[in-house]
């Protein structure tokens, strides 16, 4: 079954050019008697030609204020002529409204298709011609006129949101049945009330989702050509159609526009005093510059902030560069926002956050950038293999309360329950259903959650989507957990092993493979899983004591990786084997001997997720270019087989050293950001082999 999530977000997060609502691209006509020109200034004209006719004042009922409708043909061919000549001469778009509109028109004559002959005429054959409001009844003409006619475009103005749901939904599939894509548009007609342009924008979200999400059901489109229409229709078509710059300031009208389409600057931007740009570093750390919100957006959107590069040579207990790094403080980067990721912060209204890139000078990605590395390998696996891999993560983390122990504040389990246990639960619903409802906000979808085996243990598992979401993802959902329980006087930790004498904690990560929108891991052969599939986790099982000094990046993430522990630590994979490193899932909707996805279970809290999925990436594409295959799966707990099963590394150190030994993470992931990563690595080890202690002061840092 198709998974439409990528389609849903697309819809939801399009930035909106609503030309006719918005009144950035149309002008009032210079004829005072005409009122069926638009309701606003800017540069395109507007006629209303429902039953060709328009109302118009003689002078005595001009003075009463009561329009009445001219009927005289010929004058009203002549100004709707001579419009289409002035459009043209000005290079200016003309809007026209057919279909239905004004109670007392002549629907008979308010078809487009008695434009066909206007069209046909040579002089207007360059204008550019858009009917509005889907030119309903007449959709399924307007679609005809626009596959025919080069000048004539759509809008679904007014049809959306005054039809009823199936009603707008069936009229947007008969314009899409004929016209291109690249031809219709978004609109809403709000030209008088704030609450029609938001019904309006909602609808037709939810609308054009509902038809290009049956459209690649039924085979017409693919995912991602699904997506890309979501943006021409909802904004790019628009731009184009209006030849509408960023900025731009009308000539009729002291208000100007902002340089992002759909965006509202942040002068006027309701309630927001700072924003937060966030990165994480090599050591996984979640770091943040806070800039007051009229900066952000008159400057630092485009600009970015400056940091020093020693920030992505800095280790889990200190904030400088690692010596053998070749990171100093020496050389400045730019955090570029990625405006993408920008939301509202649920937990402080006051305040956005988003997701920075790291660049040299805004527009070139620095080589040491995580997100800019996840994106780098997945090029090359969508380059060679035209494959995608998604990524769903399991969250398991610890609530902790503070007590004082002989004067000093200590940091105890919140719960002392067992695993999936309903009081444990209970006694933290307050917290998780404000969790539930920052993730909703934040477009992260919350499939389960419940008590885990650790007193004070919980699990939160996220749904699956494309690498660089999933790792945004994952640690959007890690800021919302540490600060929703931090407001409730608790202390949220992902380290992976708090307690020595208890269950660690890991994010375990689900993976699976697409290719055009269509889920490629699942096959027929002896494992379930297809020639491609098996191929790519082969590679990630071949190279995974190297990819542990990614996944598992501190000394402490090698106290949670022990047998008997559903932590995998031995090389091997297995069908449903929860003591296996890699384990093959099969949900409950899939047949019986397919899998769906497979799970790497030594991944946790201090990993940098952008970091780790780039090496899995690279382990899975080597895996692909070698045709590597699969041992035989192991169908038991691999310590009953320690002398036929390979440990995993069984420190920090040993992974290290097996990514040393290591010519292809190297490859694919760059050889300075690798550089840097065993720099850090190294002086982890160093550092917290000479104080055994020093690992508890990691709660507040992960």
């Amino acid at each position: 079954m198709e998974d439409f999530r990528e389609l849903w977000k697309a819809a939801e997060e399009a930035d909106l050019v609503d030309g006719h609502a918005h009144n950035i691209v149309a002008v009032d006509s210079s004829f005072s008697f005409i009122s069926g020109f638009t309701e606003a200034q800017g540069d395109a004209l507007s006629d209303a030609v429902h039953s060709l006719s328009f109302k118009v004042s003689s002078l005595s009922l001009l003075q009463a204020g009561k329009p009445v409708r001219v009927t005289n043909k010929s004058f009203i061919d002549y100004i709707f002529t001579t419009s289409l000549e002035i459009a043209q001469h000005f290079d200016l778009p003309m809007q026209i409204h057919t279909g239905f509109g004004d109670k007392d028109l002549d629907m008979r004559l308010a078809n487009p298709l008695h434009l066909r002959d206007v069209l046909e005429e040579k002089r207007f054959s360059k204008c550019r011609l858009v009917l509005l409001h889907t030119s309903y009844p007449f959709s399924k003409e307007a679609s005809y006129l626009a596959s025919v006619y080069t000048q004539v475009y759509l809008d679904f103005g007014l049809a959306i949101p005054k039809l009823s749901v199936h009603g707008m939904i069936s009229s947007i599939k008969e314009l899409l049945e004929l016209a291109p894509i690249n031809k219709v548009m978004f609109s809403t007609d709000a030209y008088a009330f704030p609450e029609t342009y938001y019904l309006g924008a909602k609808k037709a979200r939810e609308g054009i989702f509902s038809v290009l999400r049956d459209a690649c059901a039924d085979g017409d489109l693919s995912i991602p050509e699904a997506v890309e229409a979501v943006k021409d229709i909802f904004s790019q078509n628009a731009i184009e159609f209006y030849k509408i710059k960023f900025p731009v300031k009308s000539f009729c009208s002291d208000n100007s526009i902002s340089s992002i389409p759909g965006k509202i600057n942040a002068n006027v931007q309701s309630g927001v005093s700072f924003v937060r740009i966030i990165w994480v570093d090599a050591s996984g750390q979640h770091r943040c510059r806070v800039i007051p919100a009229a900066r952000f957006y008159d400057v630092v959107q485009k600009n970015g902030v400056g940091l020093t590069f020693a920030s992505m040579g800095m280790t889990s207990f200190t904030d400088g560069p690692a010596d053998e790094t070749n990171l100093t403080g020496v050389g400045e980067i730019r955090l570029i926002p990625d405006l993408s990721t920008k939301r509202r912060i649920p937990w402080e209204t006051r305040e956005e956050m988003v997701w920075a890139d790291m660049h040299l000078k805004p527009g070139e990605p620095w080589e040491y950038c995580p997100r800019e590395a996840s994106r780098r390998v997945s090029r090359v696996l969508k380059e060679e293999f035209n494959l995608e891999m998604n990524a769903g993560f399991e969250n398991e983390f610890y609530l902790l309360k503070s007590v004082l122990r002989g004067g000093e504040e200590v940091w105890v389990p919140f719960d002392s329950t067992p695993y999936c246990s309903t009081s444990a639960y209970d006694a933290a619903a307050p917290v998780f259903h404000e969790v539930a409802a920052a993730f909703n906000s934040l477009n992260i979808t919350l499939e389960q959650l419940h008590a885990e085996a650790g007193n004070g243990q919980f699990e939160v598992v996220l749904g699956h989507t494309t690498c660089t979401h999933a790792a945004d993802n994952l640690l959007f959902s890690r800021e919302v957990i540490k600060s929703i329980a931090r407001k409730h006087k608790l202390l949220a930790t992902f380290m992976p092993k708090y307690s020595l004498q208890d269950t660690g904690s890991g994010s375990h990560v689900h993976l699976s493979l697409w290719q055009e929108g269509k889920h490629v891991f699942m096959g027929s052969s002896r494992h379930g899983m297809s020639k491609v599939g098996e191929e790519f986790m082969a590679g990630v099982l071949h190279h995974l004591p190297e990819i542990l000094a990614f996944t598992a990046p501190v000394p402490n993430s090698y106290d949670r990786i022990q047998p008997n522990t559903w932590s995998g630590a031995y090389q091997c994979w297995g069908k449903e084997n929860r003591e296996a490193p890699l384990r093959t899932a099969c949900p409950p909707r899939i047949s019986d001997g397919y899998v769906s996805n497979f799970e790497i279970k030594a991944f946790d809290g201090c990993a940098n997720p952008h970091l780790g999925l780039a090496a899995i990436l690279a382990a899975g594409i080597d895996g692909l270019r070698r045709h590597l295959t699969l041992p035989e799966p192991i169908d038991t707990n691999p310590a009953l087989l320690d002398a036929k099963v390979q440990r995993l590394p069984k420190s920090l150190s040993e992974s290290l050293e097996a990514l040393k030994k290591d010519t292809v993470l190297n490859e694919l992931i760059g050889e300075k950001l690798l550089v840097a990563i065993k720099g850090i690595r190294k002086e982890e080890i160093d550092y917290y082999s000479e104080l055994k202690d020093a690992y508890k002061q990691l709660i507040f840092c992960y």
